[in-house]
């Protein structure tokens, strides 16, 4: 039951938005944290000894570690309750329980190949209701949602296409991470309409990160691709695909190429240093950097970005647009606060590549790496926009890290005739 319910979560974790533009007034928000108590409960009542024991890993304990520095953040006098309370919910809350249900919860190969289905298989779906969007029309709920962000959402006349997600950030960021965790699982040894399948899915998925004209969420795909083939331990692959990826960026860097494309022509200014968005964000970094040296702990959770704006107006913080989420993090948390999350995080995203590193079994070791490969990337990408702290994209990486870590489990049981 736990599992089905983490399935249905995840599934909800894509599709809320559709809900809240379609149906309007009601805290679809609240519905997770409703599922996440749900499922928390009934770990509770109906979890054996040795679905405890599965707690026992460093990566239970480091969030538990960083849950407890935001719920110390509640005493930081620069932000309100109300706004500590909501922040931290995404900040902290969700990815401990996310990962503590996960590793109380999946326990076989067939999770794993369950979980991969339902993610390609919604961020497909997210690529088709996007496609329909830019080729045949909005919907109601979509066409007030423009109304009310024309200004990032239709630039020069043309729709950055946002699906059924927050936003366009949120979507492209999504599409390159789904869309290359399918590519790399289309290189499993399975059969081979399976891996045709795959294939296809995850170059419809890249479409749907160009069409987004989420221009950061290019450097998911390179460094996620990256990590993907070194992992691979293909030091043949590693040159060849550092070769062409080299020759991509050139030719987005140096010629005009598919500048008649308007999707080539927006990830193109993605390498443009004289970019008027990335100079905008330095020089708010650079003014940032005088008013936190006084803030070692930072603000506050809550005293910037959405719920800054709600709960903490009258803030000087809440009027500074954050952009990335590790500035999020260090407007929030101070640089102590960031130091650890940074750690934490680079930590997790090692002990990943140790794992996938050293797994035995061929099918399974391509799984893991994808999902390793697509979490680093996400990790890269909120360098430069809040995507890791994002649904869907945030339940896909904190179970990523739960099955990568089961890995070793995994590699002793019987490989799922699902995805081989």
């Amino acid at each position: 039951m736990q599992r089905f319910l983490l399935f249905f979560l995840i599934a909800y974790c894509f599709l809320f938005f559709i809900i809240a533009r379609e149906v309007g007034g009601l805290p679809v928000g609240l519905f997770i944290d409703t599922l996440f108590l749900i499922i928390l409960i009934g770990a509770i009542l109906l979890s054996s000894k040795d679905d405890w024991k599965n707690l026992n890993l460093d990566i239970f304990y480091l969030l538990l570690i960083w849950l407890g520095v935001s719920l110390l953040e509640g005493f930081n006098p620069g932000s309100s309750v109300d706004g500590w309370i909501n922040e931290i919910r995404s900040t902290a809350i969700y990815p401990f329980l996310a990962v503590m249900l996960g590793l109380m919860s999946f326990k076989s190969n067939r999770d794993l190949d369950v979980f991969l289905i339902v993610v390609v298989g919604l961020s497909t779906l997210a690529t088709l209701n996007g496609l329909k969007q830019l080729y045949i029309g909005l919907t109601p709920g979509e066409q007030a949602f423009l109304r009310d962000n024309a200004g990032t959402h239709l630039l020069w006349g043309r729709l950055r296409v946002f699906s059924f997600y927050s936003d366009a950030g949120q979507f492209g960021a999504s599409q390159a991470h789904i869309g290359l965790m399918a590519l790399i699982i289309s290189l499993a040894p399975m059969k081979t309409w399976k891996r045709i399948s795959f294939a296809c899915l995850g170059i419809l998925n890249i479409y749907g990160m160009l069409i987004s004209g989420t221009r950061g969420a290019l450097f998911a795909i390179i460094i996620g691709g990256l990590v993907a083939i070194i992992l691979s331990k293909n030091f043949k692959a590693l040159v060849v695909g550092g070769i062409l990826a080299v020759g991509v960026l050139g030719i987005l860097k140096f010629t005009h190429i598919g500048d008649s494309n308007y999707q080539i022509y927006r990830l193109r200014s993605a390498l443009n240093p004289e970019d008027a968005s990335l100079n905008a964000r330095l020089i708010n970094q650079q003014n940032l950097k005088t008013y936190m040296a006084d803030l070692p702990f930072g603000g506050g959770p809550g005293v910037t970005g959405y719920y800054g704006g709600v709960y903490n107006a009258d803030k000087y913080l809440s009027t500074v647009p954050p952009d990335s989420y590790f500035v999020k993090i260090w407007m929030m948390y101070g640089v102590v606060g960031l130091t650890i999350w940074f750690c934490i995080m680079m930590y997790i995203i090692g002990s990943c590549c140790g794992i996938a590193w050293n797994i035995q079994n061929k099918t399974l070791k391509t799984k893991l790496i994808a999902l390793t490969a697509g979490a680093a990337g996400i990790l890269f990408c909120s360098y430069g926009n809040e995507v890791i702290n994002l649904m869907p994209t945030s339940i896909v990486v904190y179970l990523s890290w739960v099955f990568v870590h089961k890995g070793k489990k995994l590699d002793q049981s019987e490989i799922s005739t699902l995805l081989t």
